[in-house]
């Protein structure tokens, strides 16, 4: 017998007593998503665990966000910036680089031509030190957040969730999903870690703190 008909037939087993009418939705899991809240402050949880994944992280007040926007900026040189549409005008700095419009779309050319995209998130996670895109406003498409070398995103210190169960019971489950820990990252076989592939290099996240 292989190890696929052993794993079938403990399977087979398990379900012996399933009713044939009966589907996943009959019978679902309960679940407190404030049940294993991880830590009292969720924010300083976030900002420790996104650390861990390499990403830049500062906490601020409302009123030196687009400072702290501006400052990640200059940090890595950047001279060009995509702002999506809806994303918060008095969070875009002025400064020496170009401000892109995605209206109407740009190409995969001039995305990839683009130093930084600037975002909102649609939720972040404390848990994991992840933030959660769906394309809604502030956001943009997905290509917007995969082709410039660096994506700075704005989080509102209300917008961080306990862990994963909690972000997926507040998100609209038809709409698509973008999660991001730390920048692009990936390793040979060697494990030598190597950054940007498959998106940008560089993550910056502006906390906004609760007033």
């Amino acid at each position: 017998m292989s190890g696929r008909d052993t794993v079938l037939g403990d399977i087979r087993s398990a379900l012996a007593d399933v009713p044939g009418s009966e589907t996943p939705d009959d019978d679902p899991v309960p679940h407190d998503p404030h049940s294993h809240q991880p830590a009292p402050d969720v924010v300083e949880l976030f900002i420790e665990r996104a650390a861990d994944y390499r990403a830049t992280v500062v906490r601020v007040q409302a009123s030196d966000a687009v400072a702290a926007v501006a400052r990640a900026l200059t940090r890595t040189g950047a001279k060009s910036l995509v702002v999506p549409p809806g994303f918060p005008e008095d969070l875009v700095p002025e400064g020496p680089w170009s401000r892109l419009q995605d209206t109407p779309p740009l190409t995969v050319r001039q995305l990839d031509a683009t130093d930084a995209v600037l975002t909102t998130v649609a939720a972040a996670i404390a848990l994991t030190g992840t933030v959660v895109l769906n394309s809604g406003p502030g956001q943009g498409r997905r290509a917007l957040t995969l082709l410039p070398d660096q994506h700075v995103c704005v989080v509102k210190a209300d917008q961080i969730t306990a862990d994963v169960p909690e972000v997926m019971s507040l998100l609209h489950p038809h709409r698509p999903l973008t999660l991001i820990s730390g920048p692009s990252a990936t390793s040979d076989i060697e494990l030598d870690r190597v950054e940007g592939v498959h998106g940008p290099r560089t993550l910056d996240i502006i906390v906004i703190a609760d007033e």
